[in-house]
């Protein structure tokens, strides 16, 4: 499993997207099954659910596509609300890998050593 996992839909056959978030939801899936195995429980089939995608366009702001579940549509953002959400879903990201401490350590470092990023970067 992972963002480069061959997983297949359950109701179109295609394979889910390489993306973080596919990964994400694979892994959680992945935990809960091997838990429902030891309990010697049924498997339950892994369904996929899209919540859009991000892109950073380094400080001049981002594009987004949200999906809107409550509204059954896509909801499209970009500029500075984007930039918020961008970096505040990387900061999480960030938090859940190395810890509140690191994060808030890496923050303030690249905040004194800004010039030093790439003005573009693709996840």
């Amino acid at each position: 499993m992972g963002d480069c996992a061959a997983c297949p839909q359950a109701e179109s056959d295609l394979p889910v997207p390489p993306r973080a978030q596919a990964a994400h939801q694979e892994a959680a899936h992945l935990a809960k099954q091997l838990e429902r195995r030891l309990k010697g429980l049924p498997l339950q089939p892994f369904v996929y659910r899209d919540f859009g995608s991000l892109v950073s366009l380094g400080r001049v702001g981002a594009i987004g596509n949200l999906m809107n579940l409550a509204l059954k549509g896509n909801l499209f953002i970009e500029g500075m609300v984007a930039r918020f959400m961008y970096r505040s879903l990387y900061k999480m990201h960030e938090r859940a890998l190395h810890g509140t401490a690191k994060t808030a350590l890496d923050t303030l470092a690249r905040g004194l050593s800004r010039h030093a990023e790439p003005k573009v970067k693709l996840h």
